[in-house]
């Protein structure tokens, strides 16, 4: 590799003559490595075990045993214990209202948050999050339920039969024992958090949490606000005591709305008279607690209040019996024993947990990040996949469904005080005693009640609506990113919304390299620094040499709007150039056969076409050229190839390591004559390649190019 030195001389001396010299840097030479020794590296590094490597392994798969000595009692415990009993209590009516969504019993809601509690505080990196039932996934379980439900053969919840006497229906081919409805529900959402768990586990020994960043915020907000929209329609059933299934597909938010409209004449008016008075007490409380949480220590748990007067006043007032108001009905107190997933299930529902998959794991590690770069300390993205995925696995033996962190309940554990997870083991213990004394005292809790607290639950992400001008305002691809997987979500499919948001933001990542422009760049009067023209005043551009930047990889899918964009911003297109010089050849030979023809005066400006172009060097900053491929390669090749059938110097500068290297592989470099070694010329600054090809001009007898 060899650097130019033969630049034009200048009048200056000494430090100014210094000064005129190129910037020369030495590459670091990497050895060579055979892909034996790489692969013997790797396995040695990642197979290999000692005491203290395993040690390490096995501290860094339970966090909790490592942070656990270190736990500082007397400053930390009060805050736990504080935060974990506020999130026990609100967690008691939220899993029980959620069950209603994952179409499950409430029984199954207590299950999952006491066990989720247990296992992140034993598995996760994050001190502060709250992982249990989350409305989103709940809806996504539910509508995978209800259709297996469909397709084996029960008949929908509200149908005349029972559910026990559904059963009969399936003829219990499934399990060869007697299953109804509500079991063979749990089960259907039991095999989906297990294979969804196995999913995330397996993305964890991979080591794939990277694709996390592949979900931006904008596109996690819109899906979860379009899915939010989703569970606001699915709820308005029970607010008015309507009897009617759950729709499936494509397009269940019109669906739902047709059908609640077409049975308006059906609505229970005990029900629709208490979802109003839940509404009336619950929205300006809850908004209450938002208003003044700096100064409340804890939030005050209306949720809980409500829920307890509505079950009383449904248990003296009969509402079940006299009014026929859906009710919770009979929750069983302790555990029931393990129970394997239904293995014949798991592929009609592989693909649906796919998607639940990576919705639980990218909320979960977005929140957990948050959270962690807020207080000052690390998360693990591959350990959170790891706890997360047995938050799913090892629950489903015990009837329960899909988790991941929840940001109402994380902020809610956050400003009561949280310090560490001993905050999940006191909201276990919270939810425990409620699962072995307490829960069969909601017999008589309206399902209206319920419904009602989910949907106060939905008004953070609803209240996004309100942000759309200032997201607009600040970013108009991740606002239309937003606005795109947010209509998907709601209006065709769930799990399409997350599909479209992806593709979308992959789109838009590619449309932001193809609208990129070559842009003409210009020396500051007192600095050695080049801007663009367009964008500031004052800068001078240089006789005979044009400085372009393009801020943009080239590769195959822009590497033709490059071209054309630097012809253009240059004011002089080879191909162009040289279309006109064979055309004006051609006339030339005719008319050098008629012996009288005297040439006209286009004819003498095709002569002197190229004569009159003051271009002959053009550098090509290459700083913000972050990659090539081969075809980048080759776009350059072509450039510099057709310029230098017009006489026109091509050269790079401030070139990264990488688009150096991809360069040399190409071959973009010319080879000598002599020996057939490649003849570099690399420019470190912008100023030093301006140089090199002034001292060209200079050489071929151009004076009005000056260094």
């Amino acid at each position: 590799m060899t650097d130019a030195d033969d630049f034009c001389p200048t009048a200056e001396d000494g430090a100014e003559s210094d000064q005129q010299h190129p910037l020369i840097l030495q590459r670091v030479q990497e050895e060579p490595k055979s892909w034996q020794t790489v692969v013997s590296n790797r396995l040695k590094k990642n197979c290999s075990c000692t005491p203290k490597k395993a040690k390490s392994k096995i501290l860094g798969f339970v966090p909790i045993v490592k942070w656990l000595p270190r736990y500082q009692l007397k400053k930390w415990i009060l805050g736990d214990v504080m935060s974990g009993l506020i999130v026990g209590i609100l967690l008691v009516p939220q899993s029980i209202a959620y069950s209603l969504l994952a179409s499950q019993d409430p029984i199954y809601g207590l299950y999952t948050s006491f066990f989720a509690s247990i296992i992140y505080a034993l598995l996760g990196t994050s001190r502060h999050i709250s992982v249990g039932i989350f409305g989103v996934l709940c809806l996504l379980v539910g509508q995978v339920v209800d259709r297996e439900l469909a397709l084996a053969g029960y008949l929908p919840e509200n149908s005349i039969l029972s559910s026990n006497d559904s059963s009969i229906l399936l003829g219990n081919s499934s399990f060869g024992m007697d299953c109804d409805r509500s079991c063979y529900a749990i089960t259907v959402g039991a095999t989906v958090t297990f294979t969804a768990g196995v999913y995330q586990v397996l993305m964890g020994i991979f080591q794939v949490g990277f694709v996390s960043i592949y979900l931006s915020d904008s596109l996690l907000s819109g899906f979860a606000t379009g899915a939010s929209l989703t569970i606001l329609t699915s709820q308005f059933k029970y607010l008015l005591g309507l009897k009617i299934p759950r729709p499936q597909g494509w397009f269940t938010l019109f669906q739902t709305w047709y059908s609640v409209l077409s049975n308006l004449q059906n609505t229970n008016v005990c029900d629709l008279v208490t979802s109003l008075v839940c509404l009336m007490i619950l929205l300006p409380t809850k908004e209450l607690n938002d208003r003044f949480k700096a100064k409340l220590k804890a939030p005050i748990p209306f949720e809980l209040f409500v829920v307890v007067i509505a079950t009383l006043a449904s248990h003296f007032g009969n509402f079940n019996i006299d009014y026929g108001s859906g009710v919770a009905g009979t929750i069983p107190t302790g555990f029931l024993p393990p129970q394997m997933p239904l293995w014949s299930l798991i592929p009609n529902v592989a693909v649906d947990a796919f998607s639940i998959a990576i919705v639980g794991f990218a909320i979960t590690v977005s929140l957990s990040e948050m959270f962690a770069k807020k207080h000052g300390y690390t998360v693990d993205a591959n350990q959170e996949m790891y706890a997360i995925g047995f938050c799913n696995i090892l629950p489903s033996f015990f009837r329960c469904f899909t988790t991941s962190a929840a940001l109402t309940k994380t902020l809610v554990k956050e400003s009561t005080g949280c310090q560490t997870q001993i905050s999940g083991i006191i909201t276990a213990l919270v939810l425990l005693l409620v699962l072995l004394v307490i829960a069969p005292l909601f017999y008589s809790l309206q399902k209206c009640v319920l419904a009602v607290i989910i949907l106060v639950n939905l008004r953070g992400a609803l209240r996004k609506f309100l942000d759309i001008p200032s997201m607009w305002r600040v970013n108009r691809v991740d606002t239309s990113i937003w606005l795109v997987t947010m209509a998907t979500s709601a209006l065709v499919n769930t799990e399409l919304g997350l599909l479209v948001g992806v593709l979308v933001s992959a789109l838009c990542v590619l449309a932001r390299t193809q609208q990129a422009k070559v842009l003409k760049l210009g020396r500051a009067s007192n600095r050695e620094y080049y801007e663009d023209v367009s964008s500031y005043r004052g800068l001078q551009t240089l006789p005979g040499v044009a400085v372009f930047r393009y801020d943009a990889p080239i590769y195959y899918a822009n590497q033709s709007l490059f071209k054309k964009s630097l012809y253009k911003s240059a004011g002089l297109d080879p191909l162009r150039e040289k279309s006109r010089v064979m055309k004006f050849k051609k006339k030339k030979e005719k008319q050098q056969e008629v012996p009288d023809a005297k040439p006209t005066h286009e004819d003498e400006a095709g002569v002197t076409l190229m004569e009159n172009k003051s271009l002959r060097s053009v550098v090509i900053d290459g700083s913000s050229i972050s990659f090539l491929d081969t075809a980048g390669v080759n776009a350059l090749k072509e450039v510099r190839k057709d310029y230098a059938e017009l006489g026109v110097k091509v050269v790079l500068a401030q070139c990264n390591t990488s688009v150096l290297d991809s360069l040399h592989r190409g071959g973009y470099y010319p080879k000598t004559e002599s020996d057939g070694a490649e003849e570099t010329v690399i420019f470190y600054t912008i100023e030093d390649a301006v140089r090199y090809v002034q001292s060209l001009s200079a050489a071929n007898g151009d004076h009005d190019s000056k260094c």
